[in-house]
Order: structure tokens, then sequence, then C-alpha cells
């Protein structure tokens, strides 16, 4: 079977990248597979992070793709769809992430679906955390274009099918295993330069507003000295208000600020030496932390949003509410319950082959055949 792919890859960074490239390799297996990138994704002036693209020193996957499409530019949309068309894929994926990208990518799969061929979207979230009255029309706008689609979590599904009646498929978000191998917890405090003896918490990912960073400073200082809170990520953004509430924390000399995008060949330092990967978003659909934490057989501490994965599968624990009392007592009652660490451990270790993409993309054809 001919795949094509129409996503971010690399020379760009993040976790819709890494997912990407991640599926393409495993498709790859198999089947003859193509990736179709983005010539420009964000216009510089609309990117609120450092930089859009890897580092020379950042060892990810050095994807091949035609770089075709440009978000901002309509020439390219067609030329896209039609460069698309010409390699005669039998099945076309689009990943989907943000409305920014509904004319473009919408475009693309309408010119292939009234050719003929097959479009599935693959939804990593159905709608922005951050809303905008534009996005509902510019996503129903990619939706109807696709001849049906793929999610990753209830979550998502959910929030597709208050869009529409689409024809769908809830999978899972497979774990990542790109990284380097985890190495001695010790070794892992050394290498970022924290004292051993505390009880490592770690946020980690690119910082948003909607990821509830504050809600975790603010929890931490309703913890005891026995923790240690490690932020690992990008600001997208000013830091400001989370400085703030760090210079007022009563434990502030415990807190491990890592403010810069973390490439690959790092991540295993920082998951490491984490007892405890904190997920406290205000609002959530699914989360690539997660996956990463289970590829280090970290459990996780989540709100709401992320709930019903993490409780069904026993991988860590939830907070009761969205605030940072009850943050608090989730970490307390974690750490306080015999047992609980370990068999989170046990659990994730059971999930590792659930959460293959072998089994990912194994699916993914068993749906994408009954079209």
């Amino acid at each position: 079977m001919k795949i094509a792919i129409l996503s971010c890859f690399y020379p760009y960074r993040g976790g819709i990248s890494q997912f990407s490239a991640c599926m393409l390799q495993e498709f790859g297996k198999e089947h003859d597979v193509r990736a179709f990138n983005f010539k420009r994704q964000y216009p510089s002036l609309l990117f609120p992070g450092k930089t859009q693209y890897v580092s020379e020193d950042d060892n990810a996957a050095k994807v091949e793709s035609e770089r075709l499409l440009d978000s901002v530019n309509p020439c390219s949309w067609r030329l896209t769809a039609r460069e698309i068309l010409n390699w005669g894929p039998d099945l076309v994926i689009i990943a989907w992430w943000m409305s920014f990208f509904g004319p473009s990518m919408g475009r693309v799969a309408r010119y292939l679906n009234k050719r003929g061929v097959k479009t599935v979207g693959l939804i990593h979230n159905a709608l922005p955390h951050e809303a905008h009255f534009w996005d509902k029309p510019l996503t129903r706008y990619f939706l109807n274009g696709c001849n049906g689609f793929i999610t990753l979590s209830s979550e998502v599904q959910s929030a597709l099918l208050k869009l529409g009646p689409y024809k769908s498929k809830q999978l899972f978000h497979p774990v990542y295993s790109q990284f380097e191998e985890a190495v001695p917890r010790a070794d892992a405090e050394k290498a970022l330069g924290i004292p051993s003896g505390k009880k490592n918490l770690l946020f980690f990912g690119l910082i948003r507003k909607y990821k509830g960073l504050d809600i975790l400073i603010k929890s931490f200082g309703l913890l005891p000295e026995e923790y240690r809170l490690i932020i690992a990520g990008e600001p997208y953004g000013s830091f400001e208000e989370y400085a703030a509430l760090i210079k007022e924390s009563p434990s502030k000399e415990r807190i491990h600020c890592f403010l810069s995008y973390i490439a690959d060949e790092k991540v295993k330092k920082f998951f490491s030496a984490a007892d405890l990967s904190v997920l406290p978003y205000r609002s959530a659909s699914q989360s690539g932390i997660i996956a990463v934490s289970y590829n280090f057989g970290v459990p996780v501490a989540v709100t709401d949003s992320l709930k019903k994965e993490v409780e069904a599968a026993g991988t860590g624990i939830a907070a009761e509410d969205i605030t940072p009392e009850a943050l608090a007592d989730a970490i307390k009652k974690f750490f306080g319950t015999s047992g609980l660490q370990q068999k989170c451990r046990q659990n994730i270790r059971k999930e590792l082959d659930r959460l293959s993409w072998n089994n990912f993309c194994r699916s993914f054809l068993d749906y994408t055949d009954k079209l």
C-alpha cells in the first residue's frame, strides 16, 4: 500500500513532528510511505516560541520529506495536493492539531477527496486549548474534506463528535521509543545539578497557560520539604508570571528551572531523575508527555481532563479538582499510599505492549480499510 502523510516533520520540532516521524517509520516497515511537509509552518510573527526548528545538536529523526505546504500561501495548497495526487497514494493521512491550518489543510483534503483519494484526518486536538471564534468554522472546513478520522483519546473523540456526526475511531497515543535509555537516578541528578535525597516532581514540555504550571507552583508550596520540583521546557510567551510565583513561594529553594526546548538526547536525564511526572492541565485532550513518561516508566499525576485514561490503566493518580490544594493532596496520596508507586510502574510496563506503534498502525489500517 502507498501511504502519504501530510504533517510537520523534521526540521520542525515538537510533539506533532515526533509523532509523525514515528508513525512514518512504523508504516514504512510494511508499506511504501512518503512524507509531505511544510515549507512554512507558521509565519515568524505568529510563532510565540523561540524557534520552530530543531537545533543543530538535536538528534531528532531526520525524516526525508517533500517540503511543499505554506500555511499562508494559497498557491502552495493546490501544488501540495497535486504532488500528493501525482504520487498515486492509496491512503492519505493528514495530521490535525490547530484551526490555523484549516484553510491550507482543508483545501488539500478537499482536492484529494474530490478525486477519489481516501483521505483520513489524524486528530491530535479537535479544537485548540485557547479558544477563538474562528476555530469551529475553520476546523469544520478541514473535517468536511476527509473520509474519516482517527482520534487519540476519549476527550478528542468527544470533541470531534460535538462538531458533527463524523466517521471516526478512537485509538490511543503510542509510547515514544526514540529517546535514549534511562540512566541511573544519581547520574541524572548529577547531570542536572540537582542534590539527591528528595522526591522529584517533574513538569515537562512547552509552557503554555492551559498547562497549569501556575497551579503546580502554588501546589508545591503546600508540600513538605521532602519534595523537589523540576520545571523543564520552553515558555510560549512570557515566563514573568511563573517567575513571580516562584519568588513568592516558601519552597522556592527547591524549584529548579530549565527554561529551554529539551532536545531528544537530553530528555532521558529529566525522566531518569523523576519520581512523578505532573500534568496539572486546565484542559487537555491527550498528552504526548504521558507517552514520554511511560517510555521511562515514570507514573503520572493528572487533573480531570486526563483522568479517565490514567485511572483506567492504573498508571498514576488524578487530582479531585484543578486547584493547588487538590493537586497537593493527590501528590501526597501517591507517595503516602503503600505500594502505589510500585503498582503504577508495573502497570506502565503492561501498557507498553498495548500502546506500541505496531498496534497503533495495525488498528489504523483496520479502520481505514473499511472506509
